[in-house]
């Protein structure tokens, strides 16, 4: 898989529909401020393969694309959720109770371990999530996020050492612009937010071209 090219086009992407463009990238900055859900909205748009970047319009319709997203995310961090209450509540109730020092080793360890299946739970998670959104977007349909027949079929389309590898360029890109902004001491968090339309965009494109390479519709 040519995920040089991929980056480089994701990357061509995010340009075109940005720079030049400021009143796109302020409405994206107001759609980040509105909880992100007009944004997540608009990442629906990219995923259904519309090329340029869409204008930022139709609010509603963002807001309730935006809402839909949220849902079918919180519903694939269930089983995180179920985890973290299950292994953090013994601290929450101990912190409470004033009882904090009297903790045993094992219950410690049990968060600890607790944390790390939280970890490769979550990894697994977003490995069917990434293409589970796209076929939402693609479908109209919710329950086809959670298609894990058709989900599992797209990814050995794709072949799950690219699909991973793909993920792991994607994350770490992203990451590096992450790392770099919060470096810059004083105004590296304003610089971050600014460039979450870059992100967005970026992101966007890059999952719905490693979706493509499977040749689904």
């Amino acid at each position: 898989m040519a995920f040089g090219k991929m980056v480089g086009d994701s990357f061509a992407f995010a340009k075109e529909g940005l720079i030049g463009k400021w009143m796109k990238w302020v409405l994206l900055l107001i759609a980040t401020i509105l909880l992100a859900l007009p944004l997540m909205g608009y990442q629906l748009r990219i995923f259904r393969g519309e090329t340029p970047s869409p204008d930022v319009e139709n609010w509603g319709t963002l807001f309730i694309d935006g809402i839909k997203y949220l849902i079918i995310c919180i519903i694939y961090a269930i089983p995180i959720i179920i985890i973290l209450f299950l292994t953090w509540s013994p601290l929450v109730i101990a912190e409470m109770a004033g009882n904090l020092k009297e903790m045993s080793n094992s219950q410690l360890v049990g968060l600890e371990s607790g944390m790390l299946l939280c970890i490769v739970v979550a990894i697994i998670i977003a490995l069917f999530e990434f293409i589970g959104i796209v076929r939402f977007a693609r479908t109209g349909s919710m329950g086809e996020a959670f298609n894990f027949r058709a989900i599992l079929a797209t990814i050995g389309k794709i072949g799950w050492f690219s699909y991973i590898i793909g993920l792991i360029i994607m994350m770490v890109i992203i990451g590096i612009i992450e790392f770099i902004c919060i470096l810059i001491p004083v105004i590296g968090t304003l610089i971050l937010f600014i460039l979450i339309p870059v992100i967005v965009l970026f992101q966007a494109r890059y999952l719905c071209l490693l979706y493509e390479s499977a040749g689904t519709a």
